[in-house]
């Protein structure tokens, strides 16, 4: 009997182009995702990427998590280009990126974007102001906002579209559109304060963004980057006195809701929000939606899930 070792065969090992970087991130949660110009340049898969906590960081101080749930940001995955969301609980501590190009290919390493989405002045604008702005500068009119008594208090960016505007019972977004939202705030200007109203957005499986309030922008902006979903909630004692009912759609078709207050609204499929109309009414009160769950087989999920923040 040979002991002769044998070396693997050629062709099995493939060299790859590897860049690594370190990134330094204070405390807060993050999105991490490569330009959505790289969608199309993807070849076979590459350029990817791994987002990891650095060697030296101790356990528990990050968590990441691929909006895929693969550990991979691939630059041929549907939502953009791809984004893993990071949350650093004690700062600052460093984020290991690493880019995987294929061995021939020419084009330089791609540039990762990184996007706060807590705890930064960008993270807690007011939507609704931010669209009003926006509409302002670029003198838009409409029927709508012509009206002296339109008071938005719910404002979303929604891909192709930008930043609009609704009341609550009103629908965000366009049912069937196959466009998907971004981020979205809410600012209930009747009934409740603005600050009697929390929400969060589903970011990826088993995560949604930290609660919420009063207008804060929850989300991304202008980035290729959809949510998967809403949570919404009432609190302050609101929710003794008022009932709460959240519809939504997906992009694959889905339709889910009414809900109450505090739970999730996500597809099965995880494909992105589309659309959803949130209705505040005395306690007691009949919505009159008629809403059911339709379209694509899918589910109501629990909000006792992961989350950034209780």
């Amino acid at each position: 009997m040979s002991n002769a070792t044998h070396p693997p065969g050629q062709g099995q090992v493939v060299q790859l182009k590897v860049h690594g970087s370190l990134m330094t991130f204070d405390a807060g949660l993050y999105c991490v995702f490569l330009p959505p110009e790289f969608a199309g340049q993807s070849v076979n898969g590459y350029p990817a990427v791994t987002v990891t906590h650095a060697p030296n960081i101790p356990a528990g101080i990050v968590s990441i998590t691929t909006i895929d749930d693969d550990g991979i940001i691939s630059a041929n995955h549907g939502a953009g280009a791809g984004a893993a969301v990071v949350r650093v609980s004690r700062g600052p501590a460093q984020i290991l990126v690493t880019t995987y190009q294929e061995p021939d290919s020419t084009l330089p390493a791609p540039s990762i974007q990184v996007a706060r989405l807590s705890g930064d002045s960008a993270a807690t604008t007011s939507p609704v102001a931010a669209a009003e702005t926006a509409r302002a500068a670029s003198g838009a009119t409409s029927a709508q906002t012509s009206q002296s008594d339109f008071k938005p208090e719910v404002a979303a960016h929604v891909q192709r579209r930008g930043d609009v505007l609704a009341k609550i019972g009103e629908w965000m977004g366009e049912p069937g559109s196959q466009n998907w939202i971004e981020g979205f705030g809410i600012a209930p200007q009747s009934l409740i304060a603005p600050e009697d109203v929390e929400y969060q957005a589903v970011l990826g499986k088993g995560w949604l963004s930290p609660w919420a309030e009063a207008g804060q922008y929850c989300g991304s902006r202008g980035m290729a980057l959809p949510i998967l979903g809403l949570c919404v909630r009432l609190k302050n004692g609101a929710e003794e006195k008022f009932d709460l009912a959240l519809s939504a759609t997906f992009t694959d078709g889905t339709r889910l809701g009414p809900v109450s207050a505090g739970e999730a609204l996500e597809a099965e499929s995880l494909a992105p929000l589309e659309a959803f109309r949130l209705e505040i009414l005395p306690r007691g009160a009949h919505t009159g939606s008629g809403e059911s769950t339709s379209g694509k087989t899918s589910k109501k999920t629990s909000s006792r899930r992961k989350s950034s923040e209780d």
